[in-house]
């Protein structure tokens, strides 16, 4: 295996970004039910405001000197090209944490807590296989335990004989495996929701509070209203892909569903530009089928690392006693009134205190 790790810097030809421009005036919209608003999916008129700051307001390069004022490398594990920023504290004996993202995510989420996590502690924020400048990916299998053991990897690279794992979204899938596969080094894992669903035994719903009725209630509405895109990527990532890929619009409108109007422009078109600029938003949906296919054995048993939950409005809501059965070591488990999904964009400061609080009480050795 080679363990070459090789400095990397963005720097997206300009032909590519006249493409685009190109593309965005030569958009055919859609046509939509008068006041139907979010009804049948993201509506036009949100869509061609995010346009239309992408045509007049938005600038690529400004986000692109953003991302390479941070040390960034590739190295090359399990046959995949893997992308990552590292930063690392001043604090020469900090405890490294691994930072994963999701879909339509990227490393753009992490940027604001990149300065109060990187005070105490070293930062390495890969890009998901098949995702940005990870991808695309070229052969069958890279679901969340292929991604786990190449992040166990990539941290025995950098040298770390002990970490920490934080997750959101589909990092909050990998990182937990992450805790299994290295729990030798792995200290604890943190993460903004644990995806723990009902089994079908009845004797689990005895012990529910109302508040878990509330949230089961919020899930359901969840999967009757938004989970196409789970099941499309799931089933037929391939198909979906002559949309995303050929057209800008379309990979926004996508990508839209899931960031909603309470995030600033340019943050949920820079998180798109990562996908359209290095052509993997159909690798990255392949993530979905992937994970889908999973083998049973690979993923039996419950984690046994400590794990740390901090929830944010507006976001998933775990459930404690699905929780539970699936991890036996959640030591930490916090709700916060703001911050929604991205909770690191939205909240730095709130989710780097519950990261901190978390470590500092777990054993660092």
């Amino acid at each position: 295996m080679n363990d070459d790790i090789a400095p990397f810097r963005i720097d997206v030809p300009q032909a590519d970004l006249d493409d685009l421009t190109l593309r965005l005036s030569r958009t055919r919209w859609p046509d939509q039910i008068p006041g139907s608003g979010w009804d049948y999916g993201v509506p036009v008129d949100y869509v061609r405001r995010l346009v239309d700051h992408w045509q007049t307001g938005y600038d690529w390069r400004r986000w692109e000197a953003t991302l390479n004022a941070y040390p960034q490398f590739m190295t090359e594990i399990d046959g995949q090209d893997i992308y990552f920023l590292h930063v690392r504290s001043p604090r020469p004996d900090a405890l490294a944490l691994i930072l994963t993202h999701g879909w339509p995510g990227s490393v753009v989420e992490y940027l604001n807590v990149i300065g109060p996590l990187s005070r105490d502690f070293h930062l390495v924020i890969p890009s998901l296989p098949g995702f940005a400048f990870s991808g695309p990916t070229r052969e069958r299998g890279w679901n969340r335990h292929r991604t786990a053991r190449a992040w166990a990897e990539l941290m025995r690279r950098l040298g770390y004989q002990r970490y920490g794992a934080i997750g959101n979204d589909a990092g909050s899938f990998v990182s937990p495996e992450l805790g299994r596969v290295d729990s030798d080094r792995v200290v604890g894992v943190h993460v903004t929701q644990i995806f723990s669903f009902p089994s079908g035994d009845p004797a689990e719903f005895a012990s529910l509070t109302p508040a878990d009725h509330e949230a089961l209630r919020a899930l359901r509405w969840f999967h009757e209203n938004k989970m196409a895109f789970n099941v499309l990527h799931s089933q037929q990532p391939q198909t979906l892909s002559y949309a995303i890929c050929d057209s800008p619009v379309g990979l926004l409108g996508w990508h839209a569903q899931l960031m909603g109007e309470e995030l600033d422009p340019d943050f949920v078109l820079t998180n798109v530009m990562l996908y359209w600029l290095t052509g993997t938003a159909t690798s990255a949906t392949r993530f979905y089928y992937e994970d889908a296919k999973v083998d049973a054995a690979e993923a039996a048993g419950p984690t046994t690392v400590p794990i740390g939950l901090a929830m944010f409005a507006g976001d998933f809501v775990s459930i404690r006693t699905f929780a539970e059965r699936d991890h036996q070591r959640i030591v930490r488990w916090t709700g916060y009134g703001e911050g929604g999904h991205y909770a690191a964009y939205l909240a730095p400061d709130v989710l780097s205190h519950d990261v901190r609080e978390f470590f500092a009480a777990l054993p660092q050795s």
